[in-house]
């Protein structure tokens, strides 16, 4: 009777692993409940394996997937995407685009409606209503250029 409800104890440590990587997050226990789940699995089809071959079999198997998502998917979640150093930039997001001045530009400074609020710019000296495209930006100051 012991034999046939040990895969069941190794899939009750594989929720439990997998309980505590949502407490302590990190990847490690992940892959340490996933083996613990083959494991059960493994059981479940073989259930002749004695203790000492389910340690052994289970160290493998936990040294095994740590291995492979340190090896083949930690580096596919951390490629970037296009734009994502940009991310929590918000000024460096607006480079190209272009915005309507709400006070005119002189002696260099003026300021731009962007979305619902006003940004300082910094650019050719200009009317009130003119265009600007953003082409740089200097802290929270874009640099603009007049469009034609």
């Amino acid at each position: 009777m012991w034999q046939l409800a040990v895969h069941y104890l190794w899939w009750i440590l594989a929720l439990l692993l997998i309980a505590g990587e949502l407490l302590l997050p990190g990847y490690f226990l992940l892959w340490i409940g996933l083996a613990a789940a083959a494991m059960g699995v493994l059981l479940w089809a073989v259930p002749t394996l004695g203790m000492l071959a389910q340690a052994i079999i289970f160290g493998l198997l936990a040294f095994a997937f740590c291995v492979a998502y340190a090896r083949w998917l930690r580096p596919k979640l951390e490629r970037r995407t296009p734009g994502s150093e940009r991310l929590n930039r918000r000024a460096e997001q607006m480079i190209g685009q272009r915005y309507e001045l709400v006070e005119a530009i002189v002696n260099g400074r003026g300021k731009a409606r962007v979305g619902d609020g006003q940004w300082l710019v910094n650019g050719p000296d200009l009317p009130l209503g003119a265009t600007v495209e953003v082409v740089a930006v200097d802290g929270s100051t874009l640099q603009v250029r007049a469009v034609a």
